[in-house]
């Protein structure tokens, strides 16, 4: 298997936004399958070694001080031992009386370990708040990018999939950074001093003895790891297969209740959970494997240098102390060989893990604003479609050619049957999408010359779902503007006419609304999302088929709220309800992805065409509703009643 690291991805973006700048690949993110470790420390080097933070700078200096002394000294540690032994068998090594005595000897051997760990420690406290500001920064910098890619991205995404790769991918660059900048590092260093001590002490013999252990040990350790790479990978896809199958039916927990489709969710998440345990106990066992080998290699190269030592001692060519100390240095060697094993296991299984996530972060932004992009200026709130064609499959057109226009202040409704492309007109003006032919124009600039952000920031949007924050009234009302006031917050659900409602909840404002809002009602959900329109105060307000979803008599409710938000402002309604469109200063109505008819409601009722026909067949339906409804009331009080609808069922 081919070595696979990942660069640090990069995005030409600003300093407004808080993104950094990577001058190590020219702003370009690359995959995880190019380049190697040491491009990766590279990539990764602005956000150990940040421009803009001398503190941090500080610190990694200091852990490379502190990180070299810790190695001298786990180096001549071992000395102490061996001229212990020396003083305790009578051998004269040449020291003075004072300094071979038993009790000072493993003392100071004692106090050398100490210090050792001390420095390490020390080495890793400097470290921890430059490795976590890498981590912060580099999270961010993918939090960001995913809130800068197309909605056609996230419609095709699993959320719960998703927040596991991010979740993984943060933890594997932590231990890339931390693996390979704090450990990685020092062991080289460790090894690099051990054997020019090993060739003083003992001669070239034992060093190539060394050296053949150690690349025996590194080649065993990459190769078996290379296989262990894959199976850890079929173990994550596993994993992110659970996670998403247990979110996505926690999400829809209603659903699943309504269906009693239990026993089924809990199969579809077991056959994820039984791919996860056979992976997961192959990388286990496999694990098993790759430390037996290590320990076989170390043996072997242990048993051949004391071999050695031992004939030296034996020939009068060695001490004791030697012997001893040969020992003890391959003992020392072994620790950072152990290590690294584990440390190249753990920064393959990091890249394995960040892979995911760099894909990500590779994804290309579908909408981006040009380089001159300015804000919208003077936005007063005219809309113009200009000739406007888009498709999101090039076989499947969705719109073909729509001309319109809604002055400022006026109101313009959409109709048409469903699929008619009324929603996508919405997507379009928001520019979550670009025109594939054609231009949408906001006071007479295309939406495409101005900045993103500044189109969104003059459009209001009540949509038909209405999707809360899983946390306070206030908070989610608050979204609309966030520096506002607690009493613009009131002033807002007054006008939303949910102020009442929320002072007699036991918590008021501070009450928490549940995930996606669920502790709240369809119509209550409604008027906080108007709220929170109310709040942002936009020129341009979007009506997504807002009131569809309700019954007829909590439509009315909102649409009174809706009316008085709309005054004043250029108003885009796209309905399915014909009765909320009815005071529209022009309807158009579309179908197959054409207008078909525009008009006030008076003129295409008289017109007899389209939009006189679903008028009819919602009056029919709504009629028919009416009468049913009476017709249930008037039963449960115990009322007989004389002819009842053909299609009325007495309730049980």
């Amino acid at each position: 298997m081919t070595d696979q690291t990942a660069t640090s991805p990069q995005k030409k973006k600003s300093a407004a936004n808080g993104s950094h700048s990577n001058p190590g690949n020219g702003g370009k993110a690359v995959s995880a399958e190019e380049g190697s470790t040491l491009q990766t420390l590279a990539n990764l080097w602005p956000y150990i070694w940040p421009s803009d933070r001398p503190d941090l700078k500080q610190r990694v200096l200091l852990a490379i001080f502190t990180l070299v002394i810790a190695k001298i000294v786990t180096v001549l540690s071992p000395y102490f031992f061996a001229w212990a032994t020396d003083a305790l068998t009578g051998e004269d090594n040449g020291l003075p009386a004072f300094i071979v005595a038993p009790v000072m000897l493993v003392l100071a051997y004692n106090v050398a370990r100490v210090l050792a760990v001390a420095f390490n420690q020390l080495r890793d406290a400097l470290f921890a708040r430059v490795g976590q500001h890498a981590v912060r920064q580099l999270a961010m910098l993918t939090f960001r990018h995913l809130h800068q890619l197309s909605l056609r991205f996230h419609l095709a995404r699993r959320t719960g999939g998703l927040s596991r790769v991010i979740e993984r991918g943060v933890k594997g660059i932590e231990s890339i950074v931390r693996f390979t900048i704090l450990n990685g590092i020092p062991t080289i260093l460790e090894f690099a001093i051990m054997a020019a001590v090993i060739w003083y002490q003992f001669g070239f013999v034992y060093v190539i003895i060394v050296a053949v252990m150690i690349v025996a040990y590194v080649w065993f350790t990459i190769k078996t790891s290379n296989w262990r790479i894959g199976i850890r990978r079929e173990m994550n896809d596993s994993d992110t297969d659970a996670n998403s199958k247990a979110i996505d039916s926690l999400l829809n927990f209603e659903t699943v209740k309504y269906f009693g489709n239990e026993k089924m969710e809990a199969e579809r998440f077991d056959v994820s959970m039984a791919k996860y345990e056979s992976a997961a106990t192959r990388t286990w066992t496999s694990l098993s494997w790759l430390n037996f080998g290590q320990a076989v290699i170390l043996g072997i190269g242990m048993a051949a240098c004391m071999a050695l030592s031992a004939r030296a001692v034996l020939a009068g060519e060695q001490n004791v102390g030697d012997f001893v100390l040969i020992n003890a240095l391959l003992m020392q060697i072994s620790i950072p060989l152990n290590f690294i094993g584990f440390l190249y296991r753990e920064i393959r299984q990091g890249l394995a893990d960040i892979e995911a996530m760099f894909d990500l972060l590779n994804v290309p932004e579908e909408i981006q604003d040009k380089a001159d992009a300015k804000p919208l200026k003077a936005v007063e709130g005219k809309i113009v479609f200009r000739d406007v064609r888009f498709h999101y499959d090039p076989e499947r057109p969705i719109l073909k050619g729509i001309d319109f226009e809604v002055p400022a202040g006026k109101t313009i409704a959409i109709v048409g049957p469903s699929g008619a492309g009324k929603s996508t007109i919405s997507r379009l003006l928001f520019r979550f999408y670009d025109v594939t032919g054609g231009a949408v124009e906001i006071d007479g600039q295309d939406v495409r010359d101005v900045t993103q952000e500044s189109v969104r920031h003059s459009i209001g949007m009540v949509p038909q779902d209405t999707v809360l924050f899983n946390d306070t009234i206030a908070y989610n009302i608050r979204y609309g503007r966030p520096d506002a006031s607690d009493e613009e917050v009131r002033e807002a659900a007054r006008m939303a006419q949910i102020h009442d409602f929320i002072e007699n909840l036991p918590q008021g404002f501070n009450s928490e609304v549940g995930e996606r809002g669920l502790k709240l009602s369809g119509g209550e959900k409604q008027r906080v999302a108007i709220a929170r329109t109310i709040l942002k105060a936009p020129p341009i307000l979007i009506l997504d088929e807002a009131t569809s979803a309700l019954d007829t008599h909590t439509e009315q409710e909102i649409q009174s709220a809706l009316d008085e938000v709309s005054q004043n402002r250029t108003t885009l309604v796209i309905a399915h309800r014909l009765s909320t469109v009815v005071d529209a200063d022009q309807i158009i109505v579309l179908e197959a992805g054409q207008i078909a008819e525009r008009g006030t409601h008076t003129t295409l009722l008289e017109s007899g065409g389209l939009y006189a026909s679903m008028w009819a067949r919602q009056r029919e339906a709504d009629e028919a509703e009416e009468r049913l409804r009476a017709a249930r009331e008037n039963d449960e009080m115990g009322i007989v009643t004389r002819g009842k609808p053909a299609d009325y069922v007495p309730p049980k």
